[in-house]
This record gives C-alpha cells, structure tokens and sequence, in this order.
C-alpha cells in the first residue's frame, strides 16, 4: 500500500484536523490477539463506523492464539473495505509486547496506532490521535485515562484500580526524563510515527510496549488525548500474576539498560548477598564446620544468590548468547577469584604504597569490585564470536502473513 506524503501545508497548520489527512493508508492499527475470536466482529465493525470515514487506514492483526481468532478474523474481514492482515506467530516471542513489534515491522503508513482488541480502547479515538499528533507535530500520542475528559471506569475492581495506579508511579518515579509529559505509561492505546520506530533497539517483554517504546526510541515530542477506558465486549482479562512479574522484571531490566545502572545494580546485588552469605555461615560453623571452610562453602550460597538476581535484573536481554551452566560456571569462577585477588591487592596497597589496612582495603573492594563487574559484562554476558549468530538464529521465529480483505 502506499506510504503517506508528509509535510503537507495542511498537515503543518495548527488548525489541521483528521478530515484534511486524505493519503490512502494515512494510519496502520496494529492489533494483538490472544483468543480474542468474541471480539474481532464488533471491533471490525466499529472500527468501519469511526476511522475510514475520517482517516484512511490498514488493519494489521498479529495474533497468538490457540482458539479459531485467526479464522474469525479472516471471516469477518470480508466485510472491510480497508486492508486486513492476519500474521499469525509461530512461538509469541515477547508476549504482546513482540506482537507489537512485528506488526509495527509491517506497518504501510506513517502513523502506527496500538490498541488492544477487546474493546476496551474505543476506535472512535483513532483519528483524535493521530490529529493530535498532527497539531503538536508530536511523535508519540498517548491515549490517557488520567487527564481531563480520561477515565478508567472499565477496570474491574479496586484491586486491579490499585495494581494499574501503583504501577502508573513506579513506573514514571523509574522514568521521570523519559516519561516526562506522559500522565499515563501504562496504556496500551497509542499513535507512533513509523519514523520514530527503531525494532532493532526494542526488547518487548509481556504487554506494556509504550514504555519500552518510550524508554528504547526516545520520541521527542509527547501529546495526549483523553480517553474512557471501556468494559470488555468479550472473553477474559490476559492481565494475571505472572504478566505483573514479567512487567517487573521488564522494569528492572529497562532501569539497567546503561552502563552506569548496571554497575550500581551489580553492586546493590552484591551487597544483598551478604544475607545468605551470613546465614550460611552461621548454619555451617554452628553445625561443627571448621569457620575457614564454612567461609568457603558458605560464599557459594552468596554466589547463587547473586546469579539468580542478575539474570534476572540486569541481563535478561542477554541470557540468550550462552547455555546457562556456561554462564553459572563463569559467574561463579569470577566470583571465587574476587576472594583471591582481594589479598594480594591489600598487601600490595599496605607493603609498596605504606597505606593503612582500613584505607587499602575499602580500595581493594573497589578495584576487585569494578573488575568483576566489567568481566562479568564481558565474559558472561556479551556474546561470543560463535554464539552471537546463533543467537539471533534463535530470536528469529517465523510470521505467517496473509491479507485477507483488499
């Protein structure tokens, strides 16, 4: 289909509204599914109501389902006088958040509109974001519940009203640079330029993709448009204890994606793995062990301690370049030659450069500290020269697509 011009005089005019964008294929709605087959019939028809009349569009669903979605969708496309596709995934890499990005990466238009496919995001809202976007010559519209005209009256609950608002704040406390202008990052409706859209940078992980967007693209300019949070038409709510979990780690793993993040975090870990350290300790000598070996054996239990967190925290992204027991072994012999290291520094520092025991050693923890964290970097957790290909071998999962409406 054909890309929209841009840089029109009507679209730079301030007074520009969605009626003046006449390029065929002017936005792309990039649609995620998993078991949505009660919804796909009314979403269609609504969105036939209230975009192509105002906003030529293309509909891209990129489903994952395990139930006949991609067949309704194919039925009731048949209806559409816009182009549908379905790409239907093989494996859902990435959760919602990778079925974004691969609809994002099929994307005709200049303008990608996300939104949910189970009514919750009204289509009627469509063309206010991407005129919004238009006006403020903005690269990402975010559709909030949070600002004058928004509500979240569809969320179910005060429990799930409390989990959305405690994630809304850690989330913009994590993000203030980032997420400035943005009252709501965790809606899943929003319009993005194509331009502004780099999919290599992206690591989707589970459903919140406008924060990683946010976070990994960096659009400069940042509009809002209020919206009313619907009631689902059909089927069950995806949001369960487990998405929360990946969102969490997804945080944890956008917050350590600098250099510098990474090395606080490495070192706020290491701290924390005083706690099994100790605790082994104590079970080990009050057991009979002599303390020297205890001290040994009880560092292990530091060690995985440590693993465990920074695979999860730090280097999630990057768990997929060596087997794990390649990266535990590598980890651990690291982590065993701090120890060894640590000594002959301290005497070192006390013997040729006369410094106190205090002193030397506070600086033999700081040296041994930044060394162990650049080796861990470099030799756990970047890729190989082998395993780098393989890599992305395995991060490649294959899309069926097929237009199933003209």
């Amino acid at each position: 289909m054909t890309t929209p011009r841009t840089g029109t005089e009507e679209l730079g005019d301030p007074k520009s509204s969605a009626t003046q964008i006449a390029e065929p294929g002017a936005v792309t709605l990039v649609i995620p599914t998993f078991n949505e087959s009660g919804n796909i019939r009314e979403l269609l028809r609504r969105i036939s109501e209230s975009v192509p009349a105002r906003l030529p569009c293309e509909v891209v669903f990129v489903d994952d389902s395990t139930d006949d979605t991609p067949d309704v969708i194919r039925s009731a496309a048949q209806d559409c006088a816009f182009p549908v596709s379905v790409l239907h995934r093989g494996e859902a890499v990435g959760g919602l958040g990778g079925a974004v990005v691969e609809g994002m990466k099929q994307a005709g238009s200049e303008w990608i509109v996300v939104m949910d496919a189970d009514l919750q995001h009204p289509p009627a809202v469509v063309p206010e974001l991407v005129a919004a976007g238009e006006r403020a010559s903005a690269d990402l519209v975010v559709a909030s519940r949070y600002i004058r005209g928004g509500s979240r009256e569809g969320l179910a609950g005060g429990y799930r009203i409390a989990v959305s608002r405690g994630a809304t704040w850690l989330t913009k406390a994590l993000f203030p640079r980032r997420l400035r202008g943005v009252s709501d990052p965790m809606s899943g409706f929003f319009a993005i330029r194509r331009s502004v859209v780099t999919a290599d940078v992206l690591r989707p992980l589970g459903y919140k993709i406008l924060l990683e967007l946010a976070v990994r693209c960096r659009p400069e300019t940042v509009a809002e448009v209020p919206f009313v949070f619907q009631d689902r038409f059909a089927g069950e709510s995806k949001s369960t204890a487990r998405e929360g979990m990946r969102f969490l780690g997804h945080l944890a793993g956008l917050r350590a994606a600098s250099p510098v993040a990474r090395m606080i975090g490495f070192g706020l870990i290491g701290l924390t793995g005083f706690v099994p350290n100790l605790a082994g300790l104590h079970l080990l000598t009050a057991a009979g062990m002599h303390y020297l070996t205890a001290e040994i054996v009880a560092n292990q239990f530091g060690v995985v301690w440590n693993f465990l967190l920074i695979e999860v925290l730090l280097f999630r992204d990057r768990r997929c370049h060596r087997h794990w027991a390649d990266r535990v072994g590598r980890f651990a012999l690291l982590a065993n030659a701090d120890l060894l290291l640590r000594i002959p520094l301290i005497a070192l520092f006390v013997g040729r450069l006369g410094m106190a025991v205090l002193p030397a050693t506070a600086l033999a923890l700081l040296t041994t500290f930044v060394l162990r964290f650049a080796a861990t970097e470099a030799l756990v957790y970047l890729p190989g020269r082998r395993s780098a290909p393989r890599a992305r071998r395995r991060g490649a999962r294959a899309v069926a697509e097929e237009r199933v409406s003209p």
